[in-house]
């Protein structure tokens, strides 16, 4: 498929050593299946390992960088146990390969070892591994990953439910045809011109945060599973999408849990259109300017948390085009200290704006709503 070998090339000629040996055989051209890897090499050739406990490779050399040369890594066999592709135990760079058909393709950490500070993934291709990249007992460890594609697998970034935390950083990566394709699960997931296409789930967040700027989610089946408590103590502090499009996906949110449930969403400058489904966003704050909501199956709904006792909705909603959809363009379907202003609501099958009880900004727009332009707010026509 050229969309999961898009980032890969293909290592030509004889073995280049960066600096030193890679393991008691020596240079690249000696890695076999079960190496450690105490110094910066590159690998010369492909790796076909059993699907046993064991790694595959194993890093644990302070500023190692592993070059793959463009080579894959790769499980064959029936897996003994979860078997994992490259174990990383130290603050160090894995690049320039495929990992691929492991239960863990590339695994942080140890429990009994401290964990990395800060670990790079470049130019990397995940095909059909249980987990892509997954968090053991890294604890607040930064995850830079740049250029890779993870493609086909259960989930791309992964963690240890309780036993670790830390931040995905994400740029320039391609997520495409995975079941879920981000857990924030303790950790906050920090994303930026990237895409996601044909994933089942694009991002879960029991318990962290996870940002998109300058992305593109496009033809997956569901956005984003957020909601409060799922653990019985877990919440999804902060969401937000700026510069971002969200175009033809089956469900903004889950048909089980048809509302996103983060303390705070901020939405800007972004465009929502020709969705399956509308959304209901319950929260504590939103900040949802600057955005074109168009040609969903819905539009948007805004609400309080589900908590003991809510506190009351907050924030602003101004300057928003909510164009076409087959529904309510905005309803607000609490009394709330929101500020609407500057919104246009144009052509859409339900209300144009319906938000009473919210403060009126001023400078609405809304016309050809079929079930009336606006309630609790005054609009013109143009």
């Amino acid at each position: 498929m050229r969309l999961a070998r898009g980032s890969v090339s293909v290592a030509v000629g004889l073995a280049t050593v960066l600096a030193g040996s890679a393991s008691a055989q020596g240079g690249g051209g000696s890695i076999q299946c079960g190496d450690t890897i105490t110094t910066s090499t590159r690998l010369t050739h492909d790796l076909s390992c059993p699907g046993t406990e064991a790694p595959a490779l194993q890093v644990v050399g302070s500023g190692v960088v592993l070059d793959l040369g463009g080579h894959t890594v790769r499980r064959v066999g029936s897996e003994t146990g979860l078997s994992e592709g490259i174990r990383v135990l130290a603050d160090s760079t894995v690049r320039n390969g495929t990992i691929r058909g492991f239960n863990r393709g590339y695994v942080l950490g140890d429990e009994s070892l401290p964990s990395p500070s800060q670990v790079g993934l470049s130019r990397l291709t995940f095909i059909d591994n249980g987990v892509a990249v997954y968090n053991r007992s890294g604890n607040t460890t930064l995850f830079s990953i740049t250029d890779c594609r993870l493609v086909g697998n259960g989930s791309g970034l992964g963690s240890e439910q309780d036993a670790s935390r830390g931040t995905f950083q994400v740029r320039s990566t391609l997520f495409f045809g995975n079941r879920l394709a981000l857990s924030a699960n303790s950790h906050s997931v920090d994303v930026v011109d990237s895409t996601f296409s044909h994933n089942e789930t694009v991002v879960w967040c029991p318990d962290g945060s996870v940002s998109f700027t300058s992305s593109r989610l496009l033809l997956n089946t569901v956005v984003g599973d957020i909601r409060l408590g799922e653990f019985g103590y877990g919440f999804c502090r902060v969401v937000s999408f700026v510069d971002t499009v969200l175009a033809r996906n089956g469900s903004l949110a889950p048909s089980n849990q048809s509302a996103w449930e983060p303390f705070d969403l901020v939405l800007r400058d972004s465009r929502v259109v020709g969705n399956t489904t509308g959304l209901m966003v319950r929260a504590r704050t939103v900040d949802i300017q600057g955005n074109t909501w168009w040609g969903n199956e819905g539009g948007l709904i805004l609400a309080d948390l589900p908590e003991y006792v809510p506190p009351e909705l907050t924030g602003t909603v101004s300057g928003n085009r909510f164009l076409s959809n087959r529904d309510d363009g905005l309803r607000v379907l609490v009394p709330s200290t929101l500020t609407v202003s500057r919104n246009a609501a144009i052509d859409n099958s339900g209300w144009g704006i319906h938000a009473p009880g919210v403060i009126d900004g001023g400078g609405n727009v809304a016309r050809g709503n079929d079930a009336g332009d606006c309630v609790g707010v005054v609009c013109t026509s143009r």
